[in-house]
């Protein structure tokens, strides 16, 4: 079967270690489905484990790819939870367990024509959205979801602030935030993403780093390093920071500890979301009528260029991936 899998991993030329072609089809196993692909996506994790983050070389060749749409011959088709326990017998929250892994880091990912899904890892596919769009929920959308529905601890009509508009995160959690009836107030060194967020559903857009008119109930966090101060000097005493990546680095210069006791912030990680979540998510998509934006679509035998278009930065939204 035709799939994008790393060959090999580059910290400094991840692009490099990528092929796109010819794969075992995955086995079938105890708990485990093999589904032919409708659609997939693209995340900065495709890009990170071919730098070997998360990758090592003993499980090379790996299928890259978390997002998924599949055809289940009983369901139709249905959105791919990515998150794989690794612990026998796990029942509490999926995320917490200390082992789990994403589809794509111990078991083949979902960038090829056919993947193997643990049994019932799946939601219904949200009926007013192509399979391409609906594949953006698998990661990028879910790991806004618990973001805001679950961490953030905000309510209709807070206002908060969301970090570096225009990433596939950033993206989703305005127009959740906005359709949930948030006041989304969004920050970027892009005036063209800053527009493109305002159109989105945000109220307010500011240059990265600029003193906000008043304080925010939560910053939603995936930058990091350049603009962790920031974020903390935006809220409100007793709010809150909800932090699921730090692209520009986790180190920052001023950790500001002392502001964050003084004013009593909250700082909560987030990773990805549960299964509940993700039907949580469909089921709040189809009510709303939201549709994930799509930078743009690419048949899967062009996987190496949607990988390097998604390096370059210059994108809004998601980049989606036509299987079949």
């Amino acid at each position: 079967m035709l799939a994008a899998y790393a060959e090999t991993v580059s910290a400094d030329d991840p692009l490099s270690g990528l092929v796109v072609g010819e794969r075992p089809q995955p086995e079938q196993r105890d708990g485990w489905t093999v589904l032919p692909v409708v659609a997939a996506g693209l995340n900065h994790h495709d890009l990170w484990s071919l730098r070997g983050v998360g990758l090592p070389q003993e499980r090379l060749p790996m299928i890259l790819g978390c997002d998924a749409v599949v055809r289940h011959p009983e369901h139709g088709e249905v959105v791919v939870l990515p998150v794989v326990t690794g612990t026998p017998g796990w029942a509490d929250d999926i995320t917490l367990d200390p082992r789990r892994s994403l589809l794509s880091e111990l078991h083949q990912g979902t960038l090829a024509e056919r993947v193997a899904v643990p049994d019932g890892h799946w939601a219904p596919r949200p009926d007013h959205l192509s399979a391409v769009e609906a594949a953006a929920l698998s990661t990028t959308w879910l790991t806004a979801y618990r973001m805001l529905f679950r961490n953030a601890a905000v309510r209709p009509g807070d206002t908060v602030l969301v970090q570096g508009a225009g990433g596939g995160v950033a993206t989703a959690l305005v127009q959740l935030g906005a359709a949930a009836g948030l006041n989304v107030w969004v920050t970027s060194r892009d005036e063209g993403k800053a527009e493109r967020a305002l159109g989105l559903g945000a109220q307010q857009a500011f240059a990265t780093g600029e003193r906000l008119p008043a304080r925010v109930d939560a910053v939603l966090e995936s930058v990091g390093a350049a603009t962790w101060s920031h974020s903390v000097n935006a809220l409100r005493p007793g709010g809150t920071i909800v932090i699921c990546g730090a692209t520009s680095g986790d180190a920052p210069e001023r950790a500001e500890l002392t502001k964050i006791f003084f004013k009593q912030l909250r700082v909560v990680g987030s990773t990805m979301g549960t299964l509940a979540e993700l039907r949580q998510l469909c089921s709040f998509v189809t009510a709303t009528a939201l549709r994930p934006v799509l930078d743009r679509t690419y048949p899967l035998d062009r996987t190496a260029e949607a990988l390097a278009q998604l390096e370059s930065g210059h994108v809004v939204g998601k980049i989606g991936i036509e299987v079949a």
